[in-house]
């Protein structure tokens, strides 16, 4: 009997490092979760979780890579277009990882070289266009942009989802010049305008000018018409009306 206690006695810390060892090795992985397991410092082929997962320590070592898409902001990047124009440049890249064994294993740290592969490809590409360029087609650089950086970061098992340029930082002098052209544009549609305001009203004016000539009772009721609108309002205006005889006589006076 004191041999079973002996024994039990012996077996009691061993049994309850066990259970902790044990309770140690479980692990939960979420749903947008991947263990990578290290075994002996050899990679297992596939991932393991969600749920439930049992590493054997010290002999495995697991990795947790996350799913989920995650939003990279890209710092203000100095950059001079081809046209020789000096503006701040920020962006935001949406990525997710697509292969966690890969993405563990094929770069140190792949949220970080994403950052970095996207700060250069933002200042490569955009020193290639000109200043209208980057200000007009933005989505058509967006996706160029978002083309090259996906092909440098699927060797790591990285998908970039989309690029956007966040904001575009003209200096002082460039927006001063861009306001100046803006006005001009503005003043040469109104002057075009008014141009083709006059010109409309000139066609309209000749084409009652030569219904009413056809008519010489038109002309009087004409010329009785305006003078009613003249007397309609209070001024000192003095109006003597003379008739359309008499300014016959006088025309045919003038030619002879």
């Amino acid at each position: 009997m004191d041999a079973l206690l002996a024994s039990f006695g012996l077996l009691g810390p061993l049994v309850i490092f066990a259970v902790i060892w044990a309770l140690s090795c479980l692990k939960v992985i979420n749903e947008y979760e991947r263990a990578v397991v290290f075994t002996l410092g050899k990679v297992s082929n596939t991932p393991k979780g969600p749920g439930l997962v049992f590493i054997w320590r010290p002999f495995q070592k697991a990795v947790i890579v996350s799913l989920r898409t995650t939003v990279l902001e890209v710092p203000s990047q100095d950059i001079i277009t081809r046209d020789n124009v000096s503006l701040k440049v920020s962006a935001v890249v949406y990525s997710k990882v697509l292969d966690p064994k890969q993405a563990i294993v094929g770069v140190e740290n792949y949220y970080y070289a994403t950052s970095q592969i996207a700060q250069t490809t933002l200042r490569s590409i955009l020193g290639e266009v000109s200043l209208d360029e980057l200000l007009a087609d933005r989505e058509k650089l967006s996706m160029r942009l978002r083309e090259i950086i996906d092909r440098s970061t699927e060797p790591w098992g990285v998908e970039v989802n989309s690029v956007e340029l966040k904001s575009v930082d003209l200096p002082e002098q460039i927006q001063r010049a861009m306001g100046k052209q803006a006005e001009a544009e503005r003043e040469k549609r109104a002057k075009v305008i008014a141009a083709e305001g006059e010109l409309m009203a000139s066609t309209q004016l000749l084409e009652a000018a030569n219904k009413i000539s056809q008519n010489p009772t038109a002309i009087q009721m004409r010329y009785l018409q305006t003078l009613t609108e003249i007397a309609v309002e209070k001024n000192s205006t003095i109006v003597f009306p003379l008739p359309m005889e008499l300014m016959k006589a006088f025309e045919k006076f003038t030619k002879e």
